[in-house]
C-alpha cells in the first residue's frame, strides 16, 4: 500500500509503522544482539532497515526517506547524571566488598535459609540537594557516589533491616567504610527497621499449611478442595498486609482462595469466605497461637468450636469463587462492526523531533530538557527538569502508593498495602510497543539489584510525542479562523505491583505545563459477598468488587526562578459591597482573596469546594514585565484522592502523607522521601513518619517541596470485569505557567494555521512555515513485532558474570 504523506514542520500524521524503532537504548551491545536474534523474521521493508539509523534532515519533498521513522537524535548531556544509578562494575564491586566484612555475617541468597543474613538491595544513593545544585549550576564538582544497601539481618531473634551507606565509590580497600544510614528518617535507630516477615518460610511451612491440612475434611465439604501445601492444592490461603501490630504483639488475618486453573492470575478474585486469626509474636513458631475462625458472619473462638458447629450442621454453607471465562481478558463475545479493520494509528513523517542521551538518560523536546533516574522502590524519577534552560522542577516523582480497603469481613478491614514495600521498579515490565506507548516510541532500560543479581527490564521506559485529540488554542470570528496543533511529548513507565497495573506518565506541553498522570489497571482484590453490603457492589455469584482507596503520593521540588519560594492561595469568594459609580447599590459579586502560606502549620491543604482556591508557586522577589511575581500553578488534571479513612487503625503513622491533598515543607536534605519501603513493618513508630515533616518552618521565599496526592476511590462494579480499565481509573495534576512568562509561549510554534474567509469562500492560508511537501509512504498495518518481546536480562553480580547474562521475570502474584 503506498500513500501519500505530507511533511516539512508538522510532526505528526495518521500512519505509523513499528518495524523501524529504536533499539533497546543503553543495554550492552551484545545483549541487544541476542535480543534481536531472537526475532521470528516478520516481513520488513529493506530499505527502510538501511535507513533505520540515519538523521538525513535534507528537505527534499521527493526523497522517500523523509518518510521513514528515524530514531531520536544523539544528544550529549550538558552534565553527568547524577541520579542514574550504579553501574554494572560499581554493584559488582560493593557487593564483593560487603561480603568481604566479616560482622556483617552473609550467606548468598542461593544459599541462605530464614536464619541467615543476605543482601537485599544495591543501589545509588541518591545526592543531596545542597550538593547536586553546587555541580549543576557550574560552581561544584560532581557529589562524590556512595551506595545504599539494604542488609537483611535474619540471623538473630530479633530480625531486623539495616539501611547502610557504602562508599565513597569506587571501591578502594582501605577507603571505603560502610555506615549506618540514618539521617534521612525520622526514627534514628541506626537505621534499623524491624522485619516481621523473617520467618516466612516456615510461616507457610509450619503454620499455615498445618492449619489448612486441619481443616481440609470441611473445605473439602465446602468446596471439593484443600490446601495442605502440595503440589495439587485447588486452594490458596493468604491474608492481612501489613500484619496487624498490637503493642509488642503481631497478628495476622488469612483466608483461603481457590487458585487459578488457566494461565490467567485471577486469585485476587476468588475469595471463599472463610477466616482464620493466628497470633504470630517472635520467631518461635511453638509460642504462636490460634485464635479464631470467621464465617458467614460468625466467629468461633478455637477449630474444636469451630469443627463442632461446621459437622452438627449449625453453619450455614455458602458457595466459592472460581475461575472461568468471566475472569479471562481474551477477546469474548460479538465482534463490534468494522472492528476487525486495522485501527488508526499515529506516525512521525520526519523522525524524532527530540535528543536523547541514552547513556546519561538525558532527553531534550522542543525547549523542555530533564534527567531520568530509576530506583528499586519507587521506579521512575525525572530530575533538574528545565524550560529554556532555566530550572522548573529539581525533582518530580512518585513516593509511595497506598491501596486501602475496607470490608465486613476481617481481611478487608485490615488491607492496606503500601507498595513500596514491594517495589515499583523490579515490576516496571518491558512496555508493548503500540499498545503501552506508540509503535515509533524511543524506548530507554530500566535496572535493579536483587539477590546478588542486576535485573534490566528492556524497553520499560517510553519516550513519544503525539498529536492531541484537541488544539492548544483556538479561535473563529467573522471572518477568520485560527488553530494551534496541540502536540506533546510524554515519558511512560508501567509497573505491575501484584494484581494491579500502574502506569505513569509525565507529559510536557507546548504552553510549559507540566502534566503527571497515574492510570490503574489489572485485576481487582476483591472480597467474598457475604454481609458485605455496606462496602461494595455485588459482582458475581458469590463475588463482592471490595471498595479501597487507592492514593499515590508524589515529590515535586519547586525551584522557580532560584530556590527561594512561596506558596501563594488566590481564593474566589462571594462579594457584597458599593462602588463610587453604583450610586448607593448594593452588588452581590465575587472578589479575589490573596495570602501565602507562611509556615509549614498552615501546609497541609485539600482542594477547595467548587475548587474555588487556587494554589501558586511563586518566587516573590522575581517579577514579570507587569509586576506580577513569577510562578507556576497547581491544579487537578483530572480527579484526585486523599484516604477517606480518618486515623487508620492499620496503618497508624505509617501513611500520614495520605491525609491531604497537597503538603508543603522546607526543602531538607534530611527529609528526602515522605516515606520507606519498610514503613509498614513497625506502622506505630515508622522509618519515616510524615506527620513529623510539619514543624512550623517558615515557609516564606524559602526552598520548599509539595507533595501531592494522586488517587481513586474505587468501588469495582461489574464493568471492573475482569480487568479495571485505565479510563475511568485515572488520577492526573497540571502544573501550569502563571505569569512566568510575558505572554503565552505557545505562539513560538509554527504548528498553527489561521484561514481568512469572504463572501463565503478562503481568501488566505497562512501555514507559518509547517510545509505542505509530499513524498511516498510505504505502510504495512499492523506491523509491530511482538515476538521480539523478552522481559528481563539478568546479569549475576557476586561472582560477577557479565558475559553469561541470561532471562528471567519476576512478579508477586
Amino acid at each position: 500500500m503506498k500513500l501519500s504523506c505530507r511533511t516539512g514542520a508538522l510532526a505528526l500524521g495518521i500512519l505509523s509503522f513499528s518495524d523501524f524503532l529504536t533499539p533497546a537504548l543503553a543495554l550492552p551491545k551484545t545483549l541487544w544482539a541476542q535480543q534481536r536474534a531472537k526475532s521470528h523474521g516478520k516481513k520488513v521493508f529493506a530499505s527502510a532497515i538501511n535507513k533505520r539509523y540515519t538523521n538525513d534532515t535534507t528537505d527534499d519533498a521527493n526523497d522517500p526517506e523523509d518518510c521513514y521513522v528515524k530514531t531520536a537524535a544523539d544528544i550529549a548531556a550538558p552534565k553527568d547524571n547524577i541520579w542514574a544509578g550504579l553501574t554494572d562494575g560499581e554493584a559488582a564491586s560493593v557487593t564483593a566488598w560487603l561480603f568481604a566484612q566479616p560482622e556483617l555475617n552473609l550467606t548468598t541468597s542461593g544459599e541462605a535459609g530464614e536464619w541467615d543474613n543476605t543482601i537485599i538491595l544495591v543501589e545509588l544513593m541518591a545526592p543531596n540537594k545542597t550538593d547536586a545544585l553546587a555541580y549543576l549550576d557550574g560552581t561544584g564538582s560532581a557529589p562524590d557516589r556512595y551506595a545504599h544497601a539494604i542488609i537483611d539481618h535474619a540471623a538473630g531473634e530479633d530480625a531486623y533491616y539495616g539501611d547502610i551507606i557504602v562508599g565513597p565509590l569506587p571501591v578502594v580497600n582501605g577507603t571505603t567504610t560502610w555506615q549506618p544510614l540514618e539521617y534521612p528518617y525520622s526514627r534514628k535507630t541506626s537505621g534499623r527497621v524491624r522485619n516481621l516477615d523473617a520467618s516466612s518460610d516456615s510461616l507457610y511451612e509450619k503454620w499455615i499449611y498445618v492449619i489448612g491440612a486441619e481443616v481440609a475434611d470441611i473445605t473439602m465439604d465446602l468446596w471439593g478442595a484443600s490446601c495442605t501445601g502440595s503440589d495439587n492444592d485447588t486452594l490458596d490461603i493468604w491474608g492481612i498486609d501489613p500484619t496487624y501490630q498490637e503493642g509488642d504483639s503481631v497478628k495476622m488475618w488469612n483466608t483461603f482462595w481457590s487458585n487459578p486453573t488457566t494461565i490467567f492470575d485471577v486469585g485476587s478474585m476468588m475469595p471463599m469466605g472463610l477466616f482464620f486469626l493466628s497470633d504470630i509474636t517472635g520467631r518461635d513458631i511453638s509460642k504462636w497461637k490460634m485464635e479464631g475462625w470467621y464465617y458467614n458472619g460468625v466467629f468461633y473462638e478455637t477449630t474444636e468450636e469451630f469443627r463442632a458447629a461446621y459437622w452438627n450442621g449449625e453453619v450455614e454453607k455458602l458457595g466459592g469463587n472460581f475461575d472461568g471465562d468471566w475472569a479471562d481478558t481474551d477477546q469474548q463475545g460479538d465482534v463490534p462492526p468494522f472492528d476487525t479493520l486495522a485501527p488508526p494509528v499515529s506516525m512521525i513523517p520526519q523522525g524524532s523531533r527530540y535528543s536523547v542521551d541514552p547513556g546519561r538518560k538525558y532527553v531534550e523536546w522542543m525547549d523542555w530538557s530533564f534527567y531520568i533516574g530509576f530506583d528499586r522502590d519507587r521506579g521512575m524519577t525525572l530530575w533538574d527538569i528545565r524550560y529554556n534552560g532555566t530550572r522548573i522542577l529539581y525533582e518530580l516523582g512518585l513516593q509511595e502508593a497506598l491501596a486501602h480497603y475496607a470490608g465486613s469481613d476481617p481481611v478487608q478491614s485490615h488491607v492496606a498495602y503500601l507498595d513500596t514495600y514491594y517495589g515499583f521498579g523490579p515490576f516496571a515490565f518491558e512496555l508493548l510497543k503500540g499498545y503501552d506507548c506508540p509503535s515509533y516510541s524511543t524506548f530507554l532500560n530500566s535496572s535493579f539489584y536483587v539477590d546478588e543479581t542486576t535485573h534490566t527490564h528492556i524497553n520499560s521506559i517510553c519516550l513519544f510525542e503525539f498529536d492531541a485529540d484537541y488544539p492548544l488554542a483556538r479561535h473563529s470570528s467573522s471572518n477568520y479562523v485560527t488553530a494551534t496543533k496541540n502536540v506533546h511529548f510524554t515519558v511512560r513507565s508501567v509497573s505491575t505491583v501484584g494484581n494491579y497495573d500502574y502506569m505513569f506518565s509525565y507529559t510536557f506541553f507546548m504552553d510549559g505545563s507540566v502534566a503527571v498522570e497515574a492510570r490503574a489497571s489489572g485485576y481487582i482484590q476483591a472480597a467474598f459477598y457475604a454481609l458485605n453490603e455496606e462496602y461494595g457492589f455485588k459482582i458475581h455469584d458469590h463475588l463482592s468488587g471490595s471498595m479501597h482507596d487507592h492514593v499515590l503520593n508524589f515529590k515535586a521540588d519547586f525551584d522557580i526562578m532560584g530556590t527561594e519560594n512561596t506558596v501563594e492561595k488566590v481564593k474566589q469568594v462571594p462579594h457584597t459591597t458599593t462602588y463610587p459609580w453604583s450610586k448607593g447599590k448594593v452588588f452581590n459579586t465575587m472578589k479575589l482573596d490573596r495570602s501565602f502560606i507562611e509556615t509549614e502549620d498552615e501546609g497541609q491543604l485539600f482542594w477547595s469546594f467548587n475548587n474555588a482556591e487556587q494554589i501558586f508557586v511563586v518566587n516573590q522577589e522575581v517579577k514579570n514585565s507587569v509586576g506580577e511575581s513569577k510562578g507556576y500553578r497547581i491544579l487537578p488534571y483530572t480527579g484526585t484522592a486523599h484516604l477517606t479513612v480518618e486515623g487508620s487503625t492499620v496503618l497508624k503513622n505509617s501513611a500520614h502523607w495520605a491525609e491531604h491533598d497537597l503538603m508543603i515543607t522546607k526543602q531538607r536534605d534530611t527529609e528526602p522521601r515522605s516515606s520507606h519501603p519498610y514503613n509498614n513493618q513497625d506502622t506505630e513508630n515508622p522509618p519515616v513518619n510524615f506527620a513529623t515533616f510539619f514543624d512550623g518552618e517558615s515557609l516564606n521565599q524559602t526552598d520548599l517541596v509539595v507533595w501531592f496526592n494522586l488517587g481513586m476511590h474505587h468501588v469495582p462494579n461489574t464493568g471492573d470485569l475482569p480487568t479495571t480499565v485505565f479510563t475511568t481509573a485515572h488520577s492526573g495534576i497540571q502544573f501550569m505557567p502563571a505569569n512566568y512568562f510575558d505572554v503565552g509561549v505557545n505562539k513560538r510554534t509554527v504548528n498553527m494555521v489561521r484561514v481568512n474567509y469572504d463572501d463565503g469562500e478562503a481568501t488566505e492560508v497562512a501555514t507559518f512555515g509547517s510545509g505542505g511537501d509530499t513524498c511516498e509512504l510505504n505502510y504495512e498495518p499492523a506491523a509491530v513485532d511482538l515476538w521480539e518481546y523478552v522481559g528481563d536480562v539478568v546479569v549475576r553480580k557476586f561472582p560477577y558474570l557479565p558475559d553469561d547474562p541470561y532471562y528471567e521475570t519476576d512478579s508477586i502474584v
